[in-house]
């Protein structure tokens, strides 16, 4: 019971036993700072104009007239580890996130979820009072747990953010988003209005999270973590930033790396004496002289670095909203502004990139396809990515790219701004070694928060706030662990071992390449038969550090890691009836219905049966970067195929009688790759084909939806005649049974997944 004199107080509500009514809110240390960090995904390092690039970043480059440059700022080779790191102050393993969130091998470092017993940065903050914003890409979440049936405990909100609104996968099509999130609810979208493009929409979103507390609460301090979808693939951008760059790289990627070293130089981002590295070189690494791309590609390859300087001038411009916004509301000059990138520039659209990125990395190469689509490469009807000689060109001066241990792969960009901190140290350059992992710390040292213990304990990173103010400062950190994909390194007191390993060969100290960085910094002069001693201790502490940040076990290349996954996830390959209305089917969720098996789709309309008349999808799954749909068109039935290379398998399965209750579509995976699909009306077989090319990996990326085919389509044509396509008659279910997996399907090759990686323990 509540006493009435308590009741109306206003200071201490207490329950007659004498426990808060509510707990006190805690207030934030008087005159905090805002801290605002906007991390930009797949940027290299080079890619900003105040680090040499030929890219126009007008207000990036402001941010960092107006305050610092860190020059030797380190993230993880990878974008969800280095996320994690951010959040959590630890190393990626140790946090969880040793991989991309796309696995569930039972092993702590590769958990991909945050630790539950860490704290995370928006959690430190807020309990000190900040209100606590994130948009974009969170990407720390199990695959698995991102349908409606979570569980949800790995979300952002979970996590310390009081809103969200953005995409828990690691990217998604800029122009028609498969599935955004608003807190902790999936946004029902059918179809985006024209323009629509999602760096301006998060951007719009983090806005109004600002403007919003600031007329709410007059000083309450924020939190807002900017995570952009850009420049990952598939590269996207809007048509006038792309027609803005037309024929500004045509002289090719070793031209323009020359010209960004030379810039570096005169900025003071590199010393003069850092040498530029050679074109690379590395098997399966490698990159052509733009001299002998043939002619009939240099067009094709100079678009695709066209459309990625269109997102990074549109990131750039969405900044300069963000900082007017907070320049209008009286908060720039006490906002603590970071900048940077979560790992080197990316080479995953390999030696000659692609318009399929769904489907490239496992069907290779078909660059005939590619040029035959040139000019839709960066709108919606293409998934695109650049060849690897563009990301050499953002990773300027250094060897190789995401993913490698070597400088490539995990040094990156960071622009500081807090005027009312820094004084009058604008536009100065800082050189000292520094890691992503000090950052939660330094922050809550700015903002005069207490770094909790359970962030401390085990924690990579020291507090580097000392380094802002003095550029002779040491950072507090002088060794570092690096691990992504079996590649290895150790930083440590001006000195690096890293190693570059070829997947399916033995692991080993062979490995090893030793460097000096203080004379070496992009790593030409591999030093490890010169001192093997240092080697052999270096090598051996990387061991230790291994073991202490749950690095183990190595990727040796089976990918068997990335296949394992718990009983519980058999549930996901049962039968599942959709009834019409259903919101769709989360991406990883509908895959499991089809991952290297067949299916059969029964379609039950409603009551009546067909009508003439009545047209539209029966359901859908996919979109421009690869799916299927059955569909209803002048009274017939039909299969149509996306392969995400923009070439279309059609089965017409003829009239559709009046009355008629049930369409079923049945796809066989005999193996090889590919499905034999048969239609049938009412029970009469319609036609087969074979030879249909499987979809997996990354490919449908929109989830399974019934009497529609929302957001980004699987045929175009179709949707420019009716957009969505809803079933315009009565629609009832659709019941997915999944059929046995194929003779090569990965379930039935694990056996000897293990026998082999075996050899490589």
């Amino acid at each position: 019971m509540v006493e009435r004199s308590e009741f109306h107080g206003t200071v201490g509500r207490t329950f007659a036993g004498g426990e808060p009514w509510w707990p006190p809110r805690a207030e934030a240390p008087e005159g905090a700072p805002n801290v605002v960090i906007v991390m930009v995904d797949d940027l290299g390092y080079s890619d900003l104009a105040c680090f040499g690039s030929e890219l126009r970043t007008p207000h990036v480059d402001r941010l960092a007239a107006e305050g610092l440059r860190y020059t030797n700022f380190h993230v993880t080779p990878m974008c969800s580890p280095t996320r994690a790191s951010l959040l959590t102050g630890l190393n990626p393993h140790l946090a969880g996130v040793g991989h991309v969130a796309h696995s569930d091998s039972g092993y702590p470092g590769y958990a991909m979820e945050l630790r539950p017993d860490v704290s995370t940065m928006p959690e430190v903050f807020r309990s000190a009072g900040y209100a606590t914003f994130m948009v974009g890409k969170w990407h720390l979440s199990k695959d698995s747990d991102q349908s409606a049936a979570g569980p949800r405990h790995s979300w952002p909100c979970q996590r310390g953010f009081d809103r969200y609104y953005g995409v828990l996968d690691a990217f998604t099509n800029l122009h028609h988003p498969h599935r955004l999130v608003r807190d902790n609810s999936p946004v029902e979208i059918e179809e985006y209005p024209e323009g629509y493009y999602f760096t301006d929409d998060i951007t719009d979103r983090a806005i109004d999270m600002v403007t919003e507390l600031r007329a709410s609460h007059p000083h309450q301090p924020f939190l807002l973590y900017v995570a952009h979808g850009a420049v990952h693939a598939p590269l996207h951008a809007r048509a006038e930033d792309i027609e803005a760059n037309r024929g500004r790289f045509d002289e090719g990627w070793d031209a323009l790396r020359e010209r960004r070293y030379r810039r570096q130089i005169e900025l003071g981002i590199v010393d003069p004496e850092t040498r530029l590295a050679p074109r690379n070189a590395e098997l399966n690494n490698d990159v052509q002289a733009w001299d002998d791309v043939p002619a009939g590609e240099r067009a094709l390859f100079a678009r695709y670095q066209e459309v990625f300087a269109a997102m990074v001038e549109r990131i750039d411009h969405n900044v300069g909203r963000l900082v007017d916004t907070l320049d209008r509301l009286g908060e720039l000059d006490n906002t603590v502004f970071l900048f940077t990138s979560d790992n080197g520039s990316s080479r995953e659209g390999e030696l000659v990139g692609t318009t399929a990125y769904y489907v490239h990395l496992l069907m290779g190469d078909d660059i005939d396809a590619d040029r035959a689509r040139l000019d839709e490469i960066g709108g919606p009807t293409t998934t695109p990515h650049m060849p690897r000689g563009w990301a050499m060109l953002g990773n300027t001066p250094f060897r190789l790219y995401k993913i490698n241990t070597h400088a490539g792969g995990h040094t990156a960009p960071l622009v500081v701004r807090w005027p009312a901190g820094l004084g009058e140290r604008r536009g100065e350059l800082r050189h000292q070694y520094t890691h992503v992992t000090q950052v939660l710390a330094t922050l809550c040292e700015l903002a005069g928060i207490e770094t909790p213990d359970d962030v401390m304990s085990g924690r990579s990173g020291r507090s580097a706030a000392a380094t802002l103010y003095d550029g002779a400062a040491p950072s507090g950190h002088d060794e570092q662990v690096y691990e992504t994909q079996g590649h290895r390194g150790l930083y440590r007191d001006g000195w690096e071992i890293v190693s570059l390993h070829q997947p399916m060969t033995p692991f080993g100290d062979h490995e090893w390449e030793l460097y000096h960085l203080a004379d070496d910094r992009t790593e030409l002069d591999n030093r490890a038969e010169a001192e093997p001693d240092r080697l052999a201790a270096m090598a051996a502490r990387w061991e230790e550090l291994a073991a202490e940040n749950q690095i183990y076990p190595l990727d040796e290349g089976t990918g068997l890691k990335y296949l394992v996954r718990p009983l519980r996830s058999a549930a996901y390959s049962e039968p599942v009836t959709i009834l019409a209305g259903t919101p769709t089917l989360e991406r990883w969720r509908s895959v499991q219905l089809i991952w290297f098996r067949g299916a059969t789709y029964r379609v039950r309309l409603g009551d009546g049966g067909y009508s003439p008349g009545d047209r539209g999808v029966l359901f859908a799954h996919g979109d421009q970067g690869g799916g299927y749909l059955v569909h209803i068109d002048n009274g017939r039935v039909h299969y149509v195929h996306n392969d995400g290379r923009g070439r279309l398998r059609h089965l017409d399965g003829g009239p559709v009688p009046s009355g008629a209750r049930e369409v079923v579509c049945r796809t066989v995976a005999p193996g090889g790759g590919s499905w034999t699909v048969a239609l049938e009306v009412a029970g009469e077989p319609r036609g087969e084909i074979e030879g249909v090319p499987l979809l997996y990996g990354m490919a449908p990326f929109e989830g399974l939806s019934v009497g529609r085919d929302p957001r980004s389509p699987v045929v175009w044509e179709l949707f420019e005649r009716f957009g969505a396509n809803r079933y315009s008659g009565a629609l009832d279910r659709v019941t997915i049974e999944p059929g046995e997996p194929a003779p090569d399907a990965p379930v039935n090759l694990m056996g000897l997944l293990r026998d082999i990686g075996l050899r490589f323990e």
